[in-house]
């Protein structure tokens, strides 16, 4: 059904729970129609051949983040494990915020990391406003047993009748009134006579109860817009908290994973469950949910409000931006479905709240890529070497591997000629101390290629060296019997520049300066880091690989990508998407 898993699995809580509760045969009865359903359904369906059920219920209102990828590889990579089932489920009950948009870029994110929803021959892909029905259903009946009314007051009113965390909520005026009455009122709401805000449906508990949450719940919202599934069929949506222990529990969910924000919900989501068991809406065995905590980055934000802010005050260039924490943007930097993956995988599940730093996906990126990577030479702040002792017009083949940790990958073959291209800090006029690349009489290996000696340089107008001279040594090519004729301490990459293909690089960084951008009181759009895209035109090696998806390593520079929506043949864009190792703590 899904990817394979990409280190050896690390047991944690949920791990044990779900062993032991199949060791305890808990879902032995269960039942599976073959696709949602209520009680009804669910009995004349035949034994679940999926020991255990999970889903990714993402609300299709923006683009997914890398927290999302953390929940989408623990729900899909526990169904996996146990021989379950993950099911895809879009929470669209909220038809104001929710588009199409977001549902298509969902889907491609949750395969892109290399999952989907296959499996016994059937495809679990499921919209909760496929359940809109059910749940109306379920509404009525809680009202005819007495579990839920009809409030008039206006949405401030219920707010301060609620109460206080140290203070009892009051019952509402309307808390009483006769079930007839609120299945007509009810009905009503349906059928558009009523104005948003006017009324709502509430669940029926107890307004003195120390949880807040279980203050007498809204169940339904009156809202006239349109769905982008079902139009204008509906005037009423249920609350999220109200639809989805009804989503799991027709879906056949054994294990509901949330993150730790909704703890303090499980008890309304568990009294959901048992009064419309109760009436026989549901089918035992009920789904549980348990909690974890939420993956939190250093130096990002994946508040979604926050993300659309980037978005909308052009901060950044959109929601695929490759500095974003998007999925979308952190694909199209170039990070890899297999990287990600074994983040989410290292970064463990607990209880516990704690700030990941940004540093460890980098480090997953560099250990997923560097026995693969195809290597090659880019050279991003140019300046000219011209070798005067070579024949102007030669080309002395030479080659190097395109990976080292492969050899059946094989070799890259590039030319060496009288004009090279090499990095203005491979080049001192005066050298600092203990600086071994070229500087006048000093000599370096060209790597892959020669021992080069500098003779001398010029400038221009302004004193900027233009141009760097140097005479090889014949006898001293790499891979040759006299490569190690004359010792060097220092070794510098370069580029033919008549071969060399011109390019731009994208240098991105941290989008923040700071770790916690949004902490406490701070204004996040004050610690945006003003260094974290720079664009500079480039060499490259001649059979760089420029292919969509393909990260390769410029040797020296770190892992790079090319841009998937800017990048042509004619003009190649490559991403950096990390160094070779990791600078940004000692600020380089």
């Amino acid at each position: 059904m899904t990817t394979d898993s990409v280190s050896p699995v690390t047991t944690n809580f949920l791990r044990n729970i779900i062993e032991a509760d199949l060791s305890a045969q808990r879902f032995a009865g269960k039942l599976w129609a073959g696709q949602p359903g209520p009680a009804s359904v669910q009995a004349a369906g035949s034994p679940d051949p999926a020991k255990i059920r999970t889903r990714f219920p993402p609300e299709p209102n923006g683009y997914l983040h890398i927290g999302h990828a953390k929940s989408i590889c623990l729900n899909f990579g526990l169904a996996r494990d146990y021989g379950g089932v993950c099911h895809l489920r879009f929470d669209d009950t909220n038809p104001e915020k929710e588009e199409q948009e977001y549902v298509d870029g969902i889907i491609d994110a949750v395969k892109w990391l290399g999952f989907n929803w296959q499996s016994n021959g059937s495809e679990h892909l499921f919209f909760a406003s496929d359940y809109f029905g059910v749940m109306y259903d379920c509404a009525l009946a809680l009202i005819q047993a007495g579990h839920a009314y009809v409030d008039e007051q206006s949405p401030e009113q219920m707010r301060t009748m609620r109460g206080t965390l140290t203070e009892a909520g009051q019952n509402s005026p309307w808390r009483e009134r006769p079930a007839s009455d609120s299945t007509r009122l009810l009905n009503e709401m349906r059928e558009g006579k009523h104005a948003d805000g006017s009324m709502a449906l509430r669940a029926k508990i107890d307004m003195a109860s120390p949880n807040i949450n279980l203050r007498d719940p809204v169940l339904y919202r009156i809202r006239h817009a349109t769905h982008h599934r079902t139009g204008n069929q509906w005037c009423v949506y249920p609350m999220y908290a109200f639809a989805h222990p009804i989503e799991d529990a027709l879906e056949g969910i054994t294990h509901s994973i949330c993150t730790l924000e909704f703890e303090d919900q499980r008890p309304f989501y568990d009294w959901t469950l048992n009064r419309l068991n109760e009436l026989g809406k549901l089918a035992a065995p009920l789904p549980h949910q348990y909690e974890f905590a939420r993956l939190n980055m250093s130096y990002i934000v994946t508040s979604k409000r926050k993300l659309l802010q980037l978005v909308k005050e052009g901060h950044v260039t959109g929601w695929d931006d490759p500095r974003m924490p998007t999925i979308v943007g952190l694909r199209r930097r170039g990070y890899t479905p297999e990287a990600l993956r074994l983040f989410c995988e290292r970064t463990g599940v607990s209880k516990n709240n704690a700030r990941i730093d940004y540093s460890l996906l980098d480090q997953a990126l560099r250990e997923v890529q560097d026995p693969v990577a195809p290597r090659c030479v880019a050279i991003l702040d140019p300046l000219k070497l011209v070798i005067t002792n070579f024949p102007a017009g030669q080309v002395e083949p030479c080659q190097a591997p395109r990976n080292p940790h492969d050899p059946e990958v094989g070799q890259r073959q590039f030319g060496f000629t009288r004009e090279l291209w090499i990095e203005q800090e491979d080049f001192a006029e005066v050298p600092p101390p203990k600086y071994f690349r070229l500087f006048p009489g000093n000599s370096v290996r060209l790597k892959y290629g020669y021992v080069v000696t500098c003779t001398g340089f010029t400038k221009d107008s302004s004193g900027k060296v233009t141009e760097v001279h140097a005479e090889y040594h014949p006898d001293t090519k790499s891979g040759t019997a006299g490569s190690n004729a004359v010792k060097v301490k220092g070794t510098v990459t370069w580029i033919s520049a008549a071969q060399a293909i011109p390019a731009e690089i994208r240098l991105y960084d941290r989008l923040f300066s700071e770790p916690f951008p949004d902490a406490g009181d701070n204004d996040f759009l004050a610690c945006l880091n003003p260094n974290s895209a720079q664009s500079v035109k480039a060499w490259l090696e001649p059979g760089t690989v420029a292919t969509a998806g393909v990260v390769s390593q410029f040797e020296r520079l770190g892992y790079f990508a090319v841009d998937s929506v800017d990048s042509t043949l004619e003009r190649p864009v490559f991403n950096r998407v990390t160094t070779l190792k990791d600078t940004w703590a000692a600020g380089v």
